[in-house]
């Protein structure tokens, strides 16, 4: 055991501002090209911007530690592997649950079991055994879908593939868009496309994922998160995690910023999940400053923000046990799965 002979009291985030569990779903508005008109993004002042995230808020110490467990309510718990077994993806429901050991969050003055991961992500195959591995923990199974990674099988299939993952239990689909679509900017086919998916989740979260790394510019990015948007994705994600460049802090501004000028078109709250590549603590930091600094308090929770990630957890385990001990331990004692 760490010894807690000293316990801090630590404070979330904005610890006052009250959460609801349950957001309005974003219903979509009509296809409206006047919308895209005018969108540019210059790359330069996005480098700019991007920069400045880890060097002008410093966060340290009891407060690190809180926006560290903070974070840890926002990963979606992921296992997209090849060689995925119901075994695995049980050991991982298991993490979900637990993600962080009872002796260090009492060190932190934590309850144990207090902290959990806001859902864990899944291949289709799996959804029935996670869903039933994580019976009363209220953490949610995320379903990749519509032919994940590549979404080139056929849009029929696509949205079969969602009915069975939303009839198995999922409560969150992932989509995929045709980046075809993106770069050819035949952006009244990615409405309609991302229409079916929407309606194809029926009371499911749908999660629509760009593959940032795909679509190459960041005018597309821009252009595609605000089509997806308009056609009712809930929440808008960068990657898949398969390509060749996922999450980046540059395509991560640029979507949130269409998402503050969604809500302020619509009213509407749209979520944000960067994926791929967030895997270290310092890492997700910038990825927290930046939502708090550009969309505010509100997403800073798991109904609105969420990062795709699986060797996080066990980095952010580390620093946490370093804050309490002042000695860094090696990564086969925080096991993800």
């Amino acid at each position: 055991m760490l010894d807690a002979a000293s316990k801090p009291v630590l404070a979330w985030p904005g610890a006052s501002r009250p959460h609801t569990e349950t957001l309005t779903r974003n219903p979509g508005v009509p296809f409206d090209l006047a919308w895209l008109d005018g969108l540019r993004v210059n790359q330069s002042a996005v480098a700019r911007r991007v920069s400045t995230l880890g060097t002008r808020r410093a966060v340290k110490k009891d407060a690190q530690a809180a926006w560290l467990l903070k974070a840890i309510t926002c990963i979606d718990l992921t296992t997209l592997n090849g060689d995925d077994t119901t075994a695995r993806v049980e050991r991982l429901c298991a993490k979900a649950r637990r993600p962080v050991r009872d002796d260090l969050l009492d060190a932190l003055g934590m309850a144990p079991g207090s902290i959990r991961t806001g859902a864990v992500c899944v291949y289709h195959r799996f959804v029935k055994a996670a869903v039933h591995a994580l019976e009363g923990s209220g953490i949610p199974v995320a379903a990749v879908s519509t032919g994940f990674p590549a979404g080139l099988i056929p849009h029929p299939l696509k949205l079969r593939e969602i009915e069975a993952s939303v009839a198995d239990g999922a409560a969150e689909i992932d989509i995929v868009v045709t980046r075809e679509h993106v770069l050819t900017g035949n952006w009244q086919a990615l409405y309609d496309e991302m229409r079916d998916f929407r309606a194809a989740c029926g009371d499911a979260h749908v999660k629509a994922i760009l593959a940032t790394g795909d679509i190459r510019t960041l005018s597309n990015v821009a252009k595609a998160s605000m089509v997806c948007m308009m056609a009712g994705a809930d929440f808008i994600k960068t990657s898949t995690g398969k390509e060749g460049v996922n999450a980046t802090l540059d395509v991560s501004l640029v979507m949130v910023r269409m998402i503050r000028e969604y809500l302020a078109r619509t009213g509407v709250a749209i979520g944000f999940k960067p994926a791929g590549g967030v895997s270290t603590a310092k890492s997700v930091l910038e990825y927290q400053i930046l939502m708090k600094e550009e969309l505010g308090r509100d997403w800073l929770e798991a109904d609105l923000f969420r990062i795709g990630a699986s060797s996080l957890l066990a980095d952010i385990e580390r620093q946490l046990e370093h804050h309490v001990s002042g000695r860094y331990s090696a990564f086969n004692r925080h096991p993800v799965a």
